[in-house]
């Protein structure tokens, strides 16, 4: 039998308790959008309430493609799993970890079309997570019916809204103010796809001079 040499025995490497994010961890592959309506200002607003959009990029050859890039891993998983299945524009879109570990942004080479189909938000206002210990993490919802409004004017009344959402052509089918604080509300539409609509063209809707209307998903009913 053969003796080891002292001092030849290699260690085993260190192995480190911190698992690798896999790769496009915070990049997301949402397929199946509607290419007529789809635009990256939407996508941008739908996908921010589950996390701070960085980038989203319609895919040039294939429209009914995206890759939305949200903050973190954290931020991607909790978009996927309240977004995927979900009817957008009349399609039910799908939405997976994307292999990519970023949205690239067009070269300069890059004709104008394909240009306007990417869009970078790092520096968006429209963040609803930046602030830490943001009241809005308490309040991530899967899309629902029910909007939450908030940021509203007192002088901005009930049949204000209402017609502010029935002129965009959504169905009102319910409405009330928070009885202690009347900058806040509950709109019940007529389906959860109306709702994603309402969202998307609501969100950040000017009220009056320097207040613009804030818009989720509720959990309550009315």
């Amino acid at each position: 039998m053969s003796m080891a040499v002292p001092g030849s025995l290699v260690s085993p490497p260190r192995v480190s308790l911190q698992v690798a994010p896999p790769p496009g961890h915070s990049v997301l592959l949402v397929s199946n959008l509607n290419p007529e309506s789809v635009t990256p200002q939407c996508l941008f607003i739908l996908f921010g309430v589950y996390g701070d959009v960085q980038r989203v990029k319609i895919l040039f050859n294939k429209q009914e493609n995206a890759l939305v890039q949200m903050s973190d891993g954290t931020q991607a998983q909790l978009a996927m799993s309240h977004l995927n299945g979900q009817r957008l524009h009349g399609n039910v879109i799908r939405v997976t970890l994307s292999k990519h570990p970023v949205v690239q942004l067009p070269r300069g080479g890059a004709g104008q079309d394909e240009q306007t189909l990417t869009r970078d938000f790092s520096g968006s206002a429209l963040h609803r997570f930046k602030k830490p210990g943001s009241k809005n993490f308490n309040n991530i919802f899967p899309p629902s019916a029910t909007l939450h409004l908030s940021n509203i004017p007192s002088t901005v009344g009930d049949d204000v809204l209402k017609d502010l959402f029935s002129s965009a052509g959504f169905t009102v089918k319910a409405f009330k103010f928070f009885q202690k604080d009347r900058k806040m509300a509950l709109m019940q539409l007529a389906s959860v796809e109306e709702a994603i609509e309402a969202l998307i063209a609501l969100h950040d809707q000017q009220l009056d001079h320097n207040q613009h209307l804030r818009v989720s998903f509720s959990k309550s009913t009315i």
